[in-house]
């Protein structure tokens, strides 16, 4: 066995708890910082442990890791699709570190979210990526996994967000 192939073998993929909080952050952290995005990280991992580890938490995860090390992440959410009437899942972030890229990791973690899914009903996967992050698009597609051209990710935030939660009490004031 090779020894990158060995280095593969010997990572552990598991299910986050509370205590990963802290490195569940330094995760993502790392996925931003490879996207040149770091700076829109506004997280803390108090925020990953109040929201993902309550009684309807938020967000799963699953990390791997070789002797305590982390070095990738996948954190997905299960939803549902009104027009196919199936749960589906829904890959918020999925991460490999440097050091373990081109070792199938992210293919593994994705494999394992999805047999999790299964277990639970769903029948589909969902990711979003980066215009500009084609390397995570060949990535995806040499999955076999497809853009949807004919969809745009729309978002709310900020003002426009609280603009959003106030509508319909404007609309009742005119």
């Amino acid at each position: 066995m090779s020894a990158a192939a060995q280095d593969a073998a010997d990572v552990v993929i598991r299910a986050a708890t509370p205590e990963d909080a802290e490195r569940l952050h330094a995760l993502l952290l790392g996925l931003a910082r490879s996207t040149g995005l770091k700076e829109k990280i506004r997280s803390k991992p108090a925020d990953f442990r109040r929201l993902g580890f309550r009684e309807k938490p938020a967000f799963q995860a699953l990390i791997a890791e070789r002797g305590g090390t982390s070095l990738g992440v996948c954190l997905y959410f299960y939803n549902f699709s009104s027009w196919r009437g199936e749960m589906g899942i829904y890959v918020q972030d999925l991460y490999v570190a440097d050091e373990a890229r081109g070792t199938g990791l992210g293919r593994r973690l994705l494999a394992e979210t999805v047999k999790l899914g299964k277990a639970q009903g769903a029948t589909h996967l969902r990711l979003s990526v980066d215009r500009a992050n084609l390397r995570a698009q060949r990535f995806y597609r040499k999955l076999g996994l497809k853009a949807q051209e004919h969809e745009l990710m729309f978002q709310a935030t900020g003002a426009a967000f609280e603009r959003l939660s106030r509508a319909d009490q404007r609309k009742e004031k005119e």
